[in-house]
């Protein structure tokens, strides 16, 4: 598929001309669904980009956003395209040390905040950010009395909307997009920083439209394609399905009405794309078994038949089933796959995606047996975004498929997949050394092992996560983990083994599914602690953990584990805010419990 040679800016033009009074945006305001046209979307991008040019934004200068998805979020950063600036997100759950780091180290000199909550997060890290001018709040509602050297920092969304307005110059946003080419930086996104700082990586132009036709063509996305936003906008997963493909494609972007309320959301608009990182397929699976647990006997009994029968389908191409094959799915989808599918608001979904971190292959094989195509996809922040994903019509699950148009690969040594294309991103900001490390002769060491069978790529796990036992076994904790997963009643499992003398684990339950499990049986509890201190839970736990371990090699199960009394927290540093855990971190705090483990 060939893209014009144009910015994502120059493409919001181009949209607005071509297909102005077609709805590009819909958003969730009070329970109704408010559409946007192309053209209303033009004009507002460029009366904000205008008004950050009367708050001083300097060509190339740096504009923050944290907030949840919303159409401002879009607005913001295509208005800072539009003049020539760079867009940075920040994750709207960083507690406030984290959002100074980001904001300092990015060289912010505006900032566009969604509330009161993220405003307070800037303004007591003010005297750490010297560069800062200006800060834009979104919902003015609730705001706190500030001194006076505070408010002369604070803007509305609105005001600054309201003076890009009133000094608009259609020649002057023309002069500024002529100017604008491919290889000028558009976006930076912050990583996740699982392993320390995180690392400011500078997305162009170039990189956006390089990985576009890609993500397209394998996952046939069209005009008419329509999205449900709710991931953050801080991250590439993201950004790729609400700012790259919508711009070079014109299909429909749906904002809801904040992350939480993604499953009703779902219902209301039907969305023919889903992506959703394995917390959130982790999180419908356990949404549907507490379902199942709350019904009756003859319902739960032909839930199970109809699972039973269609787990044949699930890898089975659609055009490949035999009329058999075909009359058994149609009975059991009007009995029960299809309430399932209503239930989790992805009956109208032709395709829905996996991706950013590993999943369990069981999740993936439930999805797929219930008439859910879901597929898994892989990349980077660094290779801005999707690079590999099943074909719809061949897909083997444990693998992410074969890479996408546009993109070359090897497989190094060591077993390390290497990307070579336009999508490769330009570098980390003020990291020569760690951009040095990264691309090498054009090369994007992305630090994952991979092994390549029939044409699918299948991740073994991160080269630096790959544990050798005492025994001297090479051990791929992301596997066991996953393996351990796929339970609804386990929401995370942290292993150890690197220099031991067997497997060890550190669990957290799913406090929502084990809960509903303990009423079930009436176990009285208070709290997550008295939950997972019962006998009966402790037990529950132990046999999961053995289903999962007859799945295994010998050498990877699981000989002991310790239940985590309370849940991974962000805030807490033991996990980042993509949910990805932070081990180092996790080893420190938990170093007590791990050594019970061998003592």
């Amino acid at each position: 598929m060939n893209l014009p040679e144009l910015t994502l800016p120059q493409m919001l033009r181009r949209r607005a001309l071509q297909d102005g009074q077609r709805v590009a945006i819909r958003q969730k305001d009070f329970g109704i669904w408010k559409p946007f046209t192309w053209a209303r979307y033009y004009e507002r991008a460029a009366h904000f980009g205008q008004g950050l040019l009367q708050l001083g934004l300097e060509p190339g200068g740096h504009v923050g956003v944290i907030a949840e998805n919303r159409i401002e979020w879009v607005l913001a950063q295509m208005g800072t395209g539009l003049v020539g600036g760079i867009t940075v997100g920040v994750y709207p759950t960083s507690p406030s040390p984290e959002v100074a780091y980001v904001v300092g180290h990015a060289d912010i000199s505006i900032m566009v905040c969604e509330d009161q909550e993220q405003t307070d997060k800037v303004l007591d890290a003010l005297d750490q950010l010297p560069l800062l001018r200006k800060i834009i709040v979104m919902e003015t509602k609730g705001l706190r009395s500030f001194t006076p050297a505070q408010r002369a920092l604070i803007a509305t969304f609105d005001e600054v909307e309201h003076m890009g307005r009133k000094a608009h110059s259609q020649a002057r946003i023309d002069a500024l997009l002529a100017q604008q080419t491919l290889d000028d930086i558009g976006l930076m996104i912050y990583t996740s920083g699982s392993t320390g700082k995180p690392k400011g990586a500078m997305i162009s132009w170039r990189n956006m439209r390089g990985v576009t036709p890609g993500i397209i063509e394998r996952l046939r996305l069209a005009a008419d394609t329509s999205h449900l936003s709710y991931l953050p906008l801080c991250h590439v997963a993201e950004q790729m399905l609400t700012t790259f493909v919508p711009l070079y494609l014109g299909s429909t972007v749906n904002f809801g009405e904040s992350i939480r309320t993604v499953q009703e959301d779902l219902r209301e608009v039907a969305p023919s794309m889903f992506l959703g990182v394995p917390r959130i397929w982790e999180k419908l699976h356990s949404s549907i078994s507490i379902k199942m647990q709350e019904t009756g006997a003859l319902r739960r009994r032909l839930y199970e038949r109809a699972l039973a029968a269609c787990a044949p389908l699930a890898e089975k191409p659609r055009g490949q089933w035999s009329l058999a094959e075909r009359l058994r799915y149609g009975a059991y989808y009007w009995l029960v796959l299809r309430a399932l599918q209503n239930f989790i608001g992805l009956r109208e979904a032709q395709v829905a995606l996996t991706g950013a971190a590993p999943i369990a292959p069981d999740v993936v094989r439930f999805f797929r047996t219930i008439g859910v195509p879901l597929i898994e996809v892989y990349g980077l922040t660094e290779s801005t975004g999707m690079v590999t994903g099943h074909d719809l019509d061949r897909v083997t699950v444990g693998t992410v498929g074969p890479v996408t148009q546009g993109v070359q690969h090897r497989i190094a040594d060591t077993g390390e997949l290497q990307l070579r294309g336009d999508m490769v991103f330009a570098g980390y900001y003020k990291n020569p050394e760690a951009t040095a490390q990264s691309i090498v002769d054009g090369w994007l060491h992305t630090g994952d092992v991979v092994r390549e069978e029939g044409g699918q790529i299948r991740i073994v796990d991160r080269l630096k996560d790959i544990m050798i036992t005492a025994g001297g076994k090479n051990l791929t904790p992301s596997e066991i983990e996953n393996t351990m997963k796929a339970s609804p009643f386990i929401k995370e499992c942290v292993i150890v083994a690197d220099a031991r003398k067997f497997v060890g684990a550190l669990v957290m339950i799913d406090f929502e599914t084990v809960g509903k499990w303990a009423e079930a049986r009436r176990i009285a509890f208070t709290h997550f602690r008295s939950l997972v201190e019962t006998p009966e839970v402790r037990q529950l736990i132990s046999d999961e953990i053995a289903a999962g371990n007859a799945r295994l090699a010998q050498v990877a199960q699981i000989r002991k584990f310790h239940l985590l009394t309370k849940e991974l927290d962000h805030d807490d540093g033991e996990v980042t805010a993509t949910m990805k855990v932070r081990r180092a971190s996790i080893y420190k705090t938990y170093a007590q419990e791990i050594e019970a483990l061998y003592a």
